[in-house]
């Protein structure tokens, strides 16, 4: 099988889930070559730090002031409305005009093998210059939420990585041979796929192994109802205990810490951490947003989803999917967290087909499986059976 030696990695800092997808793979990759050269590269960080701030600064800023607007312009390119093609055609020429000079002597310079895309800005970047004859090595976009929206299709990408086998079928519409598509499932970190000691676990956070314990995450920005939600189950009607992760939202976790004091259940307080696999292996449920890492982390451990208040756009359509498969649950109102869980802890069958439902939509070896089919694209020259097609 053909060896990795060079890849480079194109994500984007859009939230945090887009980078842990790419600090996945890279893992992944130096598991079966450990000399392998691999950078991730923050695109617009790199291309154009004013581009970075004046679209991700709106994009950010819209999430939290907005999130309506967004959902509208998400729904409107996503529904392919008269004028979202010719937007997504003039906003990719503005983002190659001003990104991709750079771009392209960073590549001359770094001589991936294979690059890769774990946001969709990059892979029209590319499509671009593969199109203009500029740019010949082989491109994988993985889609790191569980929908496929069409700012993430073009014609020239090599392969696409998606979350599930009926998340294949979309590409059809979009004119994408599906023998191009592989539904090997969101990278995860790989320490996904390694057995834990749960008991041990439990002793190192100081859990009581008979009291049923709820993970609460706001991602890796810390966004989210998370003060209510800690509030409401911290003093609700179920007897369980808490682990909270504020992410890198210091201003949260220090508002939380407070809080947890104050609370009835046993509730513990964390800000980012790099062991979110240790605390999904002794969680029962997870308490969340809608993100397509965060998610696809908890379905790899098979605990079930409660959704509280997603974002619009694709934390709509996450939960959509995986309510539908039974994975998760939607709660409309923070208020309500506490009767929601309470009446799933007390039908143990119900907690249990949520956890199978889980289970198995869970891809633990998403990284690996990516990697090996990284391989493959080397070995048989990028596939050129679906490049004729």
């Amino acid at each position: 099988m053909a060896i990795l030696e060079r890849v480079v990695i194109l994500s984007v800092s859009a939230g945090t889930g887009h980078m842990r997808a790419a600090q996945a793979l890279k893992e992944a990759i130096q598991q079966v070559n450990p000399a392998a050269e691999v950078v991730i590269l923050d695109t617009f960080r790199y291309t154009s730090p004013f581009l970075e701030k004046v679209i991700l600064g709106t994009y950010m800023e819209m999430l939290k002031v907005t999130p309506v607007v967004y959902g509208y312009l998400y729904r409107q390119v996503e529904r392919g409305q008269p004028l979202s093609g010719f937007a997504k055609q003039e906003f990719n020429r503005i983002l190659n005009k001003l990104t991709a000079p750079k771009l392209v002597k960073f590549l001359e310079q770094a001589r991936p093998q294979l690059v890769v895309c774990t946001h969709p800005f990059p892979v029209g970047i590319l499509d671009r210059l593969k199109s203009q004859g500029l740019f010949r090595v082989p491109v994988m976009a993985t889609i790191t939420d569980f929908t496929v929206h069409p700012f993430w299709v073009f014609p020239e990408v090599d392969t696409y990585v998606v979350a599930s086998e009926d998340l294949r079928e979309p590409f059809a519409e979009f004119g994408i041979p599906l023998q191009r598509v592989y539904a090997t499932g969101i990278p995860i970190d790989p320490a996904f796929a390694l057995p834990v000691d749960r008991s041990s676990i439990q002793k190192k956070l100081n859990l009581d192994p008979f009291r049923p314990t709820v993970l609460v995450m706001g991602g890796g920005l810390g966004m989210g109802p998370l003060v209510e939600a800690v509030h409401y189950l911290g003093n609700g009607p179920v007897s369980c205990q808490l682990l909270v992760v504020a992410g890198r939202n210091e201003q949260l976790r220090q508002r939380l810490s407070r809080l947890a004091e104050s609370n009835r259940h046993p509730t513990r307080v964390f800000g980012f951490v790099q062991n979110i696999h240790e605390l999904m292996s002794v969680a029962h449920l997870m308490v969340g947003k809608a993100g397509g890492l965060s998610c696809a982390e908890a379905l790899a451990k098979g605990i079930p989803i409660f959704i509280v208040d997603p974002l619009p756009g694709q934390e709509e359509r996450n939960t959509e999917y995986l309510c539908r498969a039974g994975a998760a649950l939607q709660v409309d109102r923070v208020q309500d967290l506490g009767l929601e869980i309470l009446a799933c802890l007390l039908d143990k069958g119900r907690l249990w087909d949520m956890s199978a439902a889980a289970a198995r939509l869970g891809r633990p070896h998403a990284a690996r499986e990516a990697v090996e089919l990284m391989q493959k694209m080397l070995e048989q020259n990028v596939l050129p059976e679906a490049r004729e097609r």
